[in-house]
């Protein structure tokens, strides 16, 4: 689609110039703007209220959530929403290795390869759990006992029961692809909207079918992919922080923009200030893919715990090597120190402008009617009447 069929397809398309798209109609929101969701604490609901009264689809990482307390903070949501649409986030893969597999034995030895690090943030290790994490059936169950307006999720493919549990409830499902064979097989399971997330992306790397180091596709190719091969509307992922991010994910075929980073800055998401402020710095300039914060692969600000005091041999697998290291982080969260916590960052971190999400989201919605304003007008010119 050339930049001029771009602006004719969605100029004067719906209120203030914006895409009428399926995504938006899916999801009963004005405008077809996702944010991100978040993990570990990072999700707030106040974040989600905000984006919600703007217009648009604010999102809650719940994957690290206890099942019993899904439906309280489902009803916070929806109080923070007045109401309006929302989605909750879970991830479908939950362990990379089975909690039989990872006995005492196995967790002592992951203690003591990171006992250098409890020693430098002078914390103990936890204690050898009955539980490490429940698993994702146990929190959908949870999640059915009060439903929210939209569920999205990562790192694979529902059940089908759960698709199926979901349509009788009229809930659109979101499912996540990092490649076109992924998008496919979203497309194939009956999921209602794919987001086509980009290496770009900050986070966790949801891929499914691979390798997470094998499924490193730019968000440019996947979003062009997954509309030529697919009928489901697509959601852009992946390095998009501004309008023009937004209009060119639509001119690549996109009927929507997922935004995770730019969100994360704002002082409405859980991030820590330091976290905040260094997403804002010169520093956010490179990021890097790392194992070291969770045992799985994703995108983040390098420090200390990536470079220095954890080695190859030091990660345990997802979801252990999180709960290994939540006593470190959390020590370096109230201390304001940002050298041995997981500092999340996509590549769009350099473009982030603002503090406040209601701010960057209303940006966001002019810049897009700007742009569409100025491509208007060059098209006119272009064939004049």
């Amino acid at each position: 689609m050339t930049y001029g069929e771009c602006m004719t397809r969605f100029r004067g398309a719906s209120t203030g110039g914006w895409p009428d798209t399926r995504v938006s109609a899916l999801l009963g929101v004005r405008y077809p703007i996702i944010q991100g969701p978040f993990g570990g604490g990072l999700s707030t609901s106040r974040l989600v209220g905000v984006v919600a009264a703007a217009g648009g689809l604010g999102s809650y990482g719940a994957h690290y959530v206890k099942p019993d307390q899904i439906p309280p903070i489902v009803d916070e949501l929806r109080v923070a929403t007045d109401g309006g649409p929302f989605a909750v986030n879970l991830w479908v893969e939950t362990h990379d290795l089975p909690e039989l597999e990872m006995d005492e034995k196995r967790f002592d030895a992951a203690v003591r390869a990171l006992a250098p690090l409890y020693e430098v943030s002078a914390t103990k290790p936890p204690a050898y759990p009955a539980r490490f994490a429940p698993t994702f059936e146990e929190q959908f169950e949870a999640l059915l006992r009060n439903p929210p307006p939209a569920f999205s999720f990562v790192f694979g493919i529902p059940p089908q029961w759960v698709l199926d549990a979901c349509r009788d409830r009229s809930i659109p499902t979101i499912g996540t692809a990092t490649t076109p064979d992924e998008v496919v097989a979203l497309d194939d399971a009956g999921v209602d909207v794919i987001v086509a997330s980009g290496f770009e992306a900050g986070g966790h790397r949801g891929a499914f079918l691979a390798p997470a180091e094998d499924s490193l596709v730019g968000t440019l190719p996947l979003v062009r992919i997954a509309s030529e091969e697919v009928g489901t509307p697509i959601v852009a992922a992946g390095g998009i922080a501004d309008a023009r991010g937004i209009l060119a994910a639509h001119a690549l075929g996109a009927e929507g923009v997922q935004i995770g980073t730019a969100f994360l800055a704002t002082e409405e998401s859980g991030a820590t200030p330091e976290h905040r402020a260094l997403l804002r710095a010169d520093t956010a300039r490179r990021t890097i893919l790392t194992r070291q914060f969770s045992g799985r692969l994703g995108r983040g600000l390098r420090n200390r715990l990536t470079d220095e005091l954890v080695g190859d041999d030091a990660i345990a697998p997802y979801p252990y090597q999180g709960y290994l290291l939540k006593p470190v982080i959390d020590a370096a969260r109230a201390r304001g120190d940002t050298t041995v916590v997981s500092m999340w960052s996509g590549q769009g971190a350099p473009l982030i402008r603002h503090t406040s999400a209601a701010d960057l989201f209303a940006d966001l919605v002019a810049g897009m009617e700007d742009l569409l304003d100025a491509g208007a007008s060059r098209t006119r010119g272009a064939n004049p009447a």
